[in-house]
């Protein structure tokens, strides 16, 4: 097993912990508030998939999962779902509502294809490439990739915490 089978293989484990969720998430429980939190379990399931497809489309200048099939109005957001949620506010927080989870997991399960997809076409020396010189130390395409697959794992832990609380 090398790094990216490695990568390949953390990057479906969020999207297959969602999976185990879905028997749980009827609409309350989806759009529920455990603790008056502002984030709902919908918000985290799209947020997850935003935060995967925007940085996907980012590393790889192509057009995001979410514009190219229609998710606005598949998950009937409308431009509310073209944010990612970083710095939202609470009402933006709790705007995002979404009564069928399953478009939510179409979202995700798409935007993680993507992911996979696109490391398939990597190699250990393109992984090593430093892709954002911003940050001390720089930040190679490697480590990018590790952070969006572990806010993705963080992301859909919390939405099992959620729902086990709400349900």
């Amino acid at each position: 097993m090398n790094a990216r089978d490695i990568l390949i293989e953390a990057a479906n484990r969020p999207r297959q912990a969602a999976e185990r969720l879905r028997s749980k998430l009827g609409p309350d429980v989806l759009n529920g508030h455990p603790g008056g939190h502002d984030n709902s379990v919908a918000w985290l399931l799209w947020h997850t998939g935003r935060e995967i497809d925007v940085q996907l489309a980012a590393l790889i200048s192509a057009d995001e999962v979410w514009s190219t099939r229609d998710y606005a109005q598949k998950t009937g957001l409308g431009s509310a779902g073209d944010e990612v949620g970083f710095g939202h506010t609470p009402d933006e927080a709790r705007a995002i509502r979404v009564n069928d989870a399953e478009v939510l997991y179409e979202y995700l399960s798409e935007t993680t294809d993507a992911l996979i997809a696109y490391l398939r076409t990597l190699s250990d020396d393109d992984l090593g490439e430093v892709i954002d010189d911003s940050w001390n130390p720089p930040v190679t395409r490697g480590v990018r990739i590790v952070s969006i697959i572990d806010d993705a794992a963080q992301h859909i832990g919390q939405a099992g915490y959620a729902a086990g609380a709400l349900a």
